[in-house]
């Protein structure tokens, strides 16, 4: 199965869009499934807040296991992981035209009305799922 394929089953299950991404690549990047699954929890729905998109922070944390720094003066890593966060945040947003969740969906699920509204358009099903394959996608080719 491939990682698009594979962070779409996961969000199916349950996952969020921030667990599918992350999990897509955990097993690659060595990090334990129960961990990614933990770590990775609080940042779907844009931290439940309608800020940046989990597809986005599930990638950056997976940009962060590739290349991240080795220690705290580790200057060099630091700042190659900022580039590929730069990079990737473009090309999303050159698809997407913004890395905002409640831009992305149109509404504010933040809010108890908002994430109603979401859910009975079917965002969650029609709208996350191209985020999901688009986060995949453009990961894949910078990793």
């Amino acid at each position: 199965m491939n990682k698009s394929d594979k962070a779409l089953q996961l969000f199916n299950q349950g996952c969020n869009c921030a667990q599918s991404v992350c999990l897509a690549f955990s097993e690659e990047m060595g990090l334990d499934k129960e961990i990614a699954l933990k770590i990775s929890c609080g940042f779907g729905g844009g931290m439940r807040q309608g800020e940046v998109c989990g597809v986005v922070t599930g990638a950056i944390m997976i940009l962060g296991l590739k290349g991240g720094q080795h220690g705290a003066d580790d200057k060099k890593s630091k700042e190659l992981i900022y580039q590929y966060v730069k990079e990737f945040n473009q090309r999303f947003i050159n698809l997407n035209k913004t890395i905002i969740c409640k831009e992305l969906l149109g509404y504010d699920t933040s809010t108890e009305d908002g994430f109603k509204q979401a859910h009975e358009k079917g965002l969650f099903k029609n709208v996350c799922p191209k985020l999901i394959k688009d986060a995949v996608s453009i990961l894949e080719e910078i990793l």
